[in-house]
């Protein structure tokens, strides 16, 4: 009947293995395309993180301060818990898009879901991130990590007089990503984003306050959208003004400064036991 006795040590149905559909359908699983319930997605796992590669160890050991030193020598970052370490409080993300893709096979079509994040710490950090996967909770998981390994410094600037703090962009920059072509150009204070609703939520993301923004091509495609508009953010530091005209000391990048403590092999820490 159904008020029998739960099984010990669990739900009736939500926690008990086997194939049986379990006292409710579903199982507590959730319905609809895996969607449900992505409470701090992406960096939900508490697991402690050990470094794979030098730049990771440099990090986690304090040796590297601050993440503009990684972008000062183009270290090439291929750990998201980098950008956590350094942005993790901050970052907040923002799924733009999910979309099923197909592919043509002999027994039919092979549907997956492909995912657009954007992540971003709304003070001149952003990145953009596509992954495709066969269940939405995967591909978004995935999209949030690649977003996180493509996070860029963004470089922002004033319109006239430099009163107060930079606010738009630095000069015409301009992305472009298929047929899709965005152009930024600088706006004055109080002009706020004057752009579709896709590169407002990336220029907002990046800390831009004022902008205008110019758009052609098929903007339909919100991908391609996108990744132009963040072509475009990227550009702002790909322009030499004069103010950066000033001479250049250089230094000893990371890996050299630190090469004798990288030479010695990493040794995981062993976890402490507790004894109750």
């Amino acid at each position: 009947m159904a008020d029998t006795a739960p099984a010990p040590g669990g739900d009736s149905a939500g926690s008990r293995g086997g194939f049986g559909r379990g006292g409710s359908r579903g199982g507590g699983r959730g319905r609809g395309r895996g969607r449900g319930n992505r409470t701090g997605r992406g960096g939900g796992d508490s697991k402690e993180w050990y470094p794979c590669t030098k730049l990771g160890r440099l990090v986690k050991d304090g040796m590297i301060k601050k993440i503009e030193e990684i972008y000062l020598f183009s270290l090439p970052i291929k750990e998201a818990e980098i950008i956590d370490f350094f942005l993790g409080s901050k970052l907040k993300d923002e799924v733009l898009k999910i979309m099923p893709v197909q592919k043509q096979t002999r027994a039919g079509q092979r549907t997956r879901f492909k995912a657009f994040v954007a992540i971003g710490d709304y003070d001149g950090h952003i990145g953009l991130g596509v992954k495709c996967s066969k269940e939405v909770a995967t591909a978004i998981r995935g999209a949030i990590i690649l977003a996180k390994l493509s996070v860029i410094p963004v470089r922002r600037g004033y319109w006239g007089n430099k009163i107060g703090m930079p606010h738009t962009v630095p000069c015409k920059v301009t992305g472009k990503c298929g047929s899709v072509l965005v152009r930024l150009v600088p706006a004055p204070r109080g002009t706020g984003l004057v752009s579709a609703p896709v590169p407002k939520k990336l220029l907002n993301m990046a800390g831009f306050e004022d902008c205008y923004t110019c758009a052609t091509g098929q903007t339909a495609t919100l991908g391609n959208f996108a990744k132009a508009t963040f072509a475009a953010i990227a550009a702002t530091y790909a322009y030499l003004t004069p103010d950066m005209w000033s001479p250049t000391v250089f230094t000893n990048s990371p890996y050299q400064e630190y090469t004798d403590y990288l030479a010695k092999p990493f040794v995981k820490q062993p976890k402490k036991e507790v004894k109750y």
